[in-house]
């Protein structure tokens, strides 16, 4: 079997690994207290050229959403996201059962666009009752979306002018993030994601870490006594350790970076072979997740030889879009093998 279903199927970068086994018997105090958390943290401040962030460990996505989503609101006020958007569809409730409520905007391929932020809150308070409603009280993005589309600088500046103007924080959801900064398409980086985002996070899940996921705000009264919070909703790690070393090993030699761009290269290839074979585009995708609409017998056909790959939403009639995603872990003979076979 060849697989494509997602990009945390595999375990960890084998320098992640190693780093991990060489400091496996250290003995080291807890909660991300560590040396080499405190290195990791440095690294990443380096990299967002935002010397006094605060950065704080994670374990997974959902969890790293629903805490600082709720320490972001209070507790009249809910969070606008893309329809799409992966809080609103597959977290499972996460952040309503949090007591935030997801506002949601219709999105154009996964992104959503300044003006509708600004339609959406100017005609909110423009209602006389809106205290009888859940006020929008801050901004959700996805860098790439949920279809592996971008934002532009221009389109992030936008988002975040608007969010100032309106005095809510933009949050963007970075579990792909790699992937996004490895495209040739994108033209932004990480110092401009934290100049412009209130509170960002560098996923680790999904970009060669067991587990992990890194919280930066730029300016830490964004998240005033957040560490607690953290331990509120069962999200601080004893052995915090596992998390530093994990962090500190993807941000030393640009392993974060060469990674990604593998996995999205291998992507293009894919993408490549689809069109030349005269399959379908769902979706403009220049990261690491790549959409076709195929006909049910090519699909078929293809799990029959051994590739694993995902439907995207209910399988149709006579053809069904599908997502093929690749990762850090995808070879370059399961590329080659999938061209073979298709």
């Amino acid at each position: 079997m060849i697989y494509f279903n997602s990009d945390y199927m595999a375990g960890a970068h084998p320098e992640v690994m190693r780093r991990l086994i060489e400091t496996n018997l250290e003995h080291t105090v807890g909660y991300g207290c560590d040396p080499y958390t405190q290195q990791a943290k440095d690294a990443i401040r380096s990299a967002c050229a935002a010397p006094n962030a605060l950065v704080q460990f994670m374990e997974g996505g959902t969890q790293t959403n629903a805490t600082v989503i709720d320490a972001l609101l209070r507790r009249h006020e809910g969070v606008l996201a893309a329809e799409c958007g992966h809080i609103n569809v597959h977290e499972s409730g996460a952040i309503e059962h949090s007591g935030h409520k997801v506002l949601t905007l219709p999105d154009t391929c996964g992104k959503i666009t300044a003006e509708q932020v600004d339609n959406y809150i100017t005609n909110f308070y423009r209602d006389e009752t809106y205290e009888h409603m859940v006020a929008p009280g801050m901004l959700y993005i996805t860098m790439p979306t949920e279809y592996g589309t971008l934002y532009s600088l221009n389109e992030l500046e936008q988002l975040s002018a608007i969010c100032h103007k309106h005095n809510i924080p933009l949050y963007m959801d970075g579990a792909r993030l790699g992937y996004a900064l490895a495209s040739k398409a994108c033209d932004v980086t990480l110092p401009d994601i934290a100049r412009l985002c209130d509170v960002f996070y560098i996923g680790g899940t999904k970009c060669g870490l067991l587990f992990g996921e890194a919280v930066v705000a730029s300016n830490p009264a964004t998240l005033p006594h957040f560490f607690p919070l953290v331990k509120q909703h069962g999200a601080l790690c004893a052995k915090g350790r596992i998390l530093g070393v994990q962090f500190l090993t993807l941000f030393t030699d640009n392993l974060y970076e060469r990674i990604c761009a593998h996995a999205v290269v291998l992507a293009q290839r894919i993408r490549t072979a689809f069109v030349n074979k005269g399959y379908r585009v769902a979706i403009d995708s220049p990261t690491n997740q790549q959409f076709f609409i195929l006909p049910n017998d090519v699909i078929d056909r293809l799990r029959a030889s051994g590739v694993s790959f995902e439907d995207w939403g209910v399988r149709g009639a006579t053809e069904t879009t599908v997502r093929f995603v690749t990762s850090w872990a995808t070879t370059e003979e399961d590329v080659n093998k999938l061209i073979e076979i298709l």
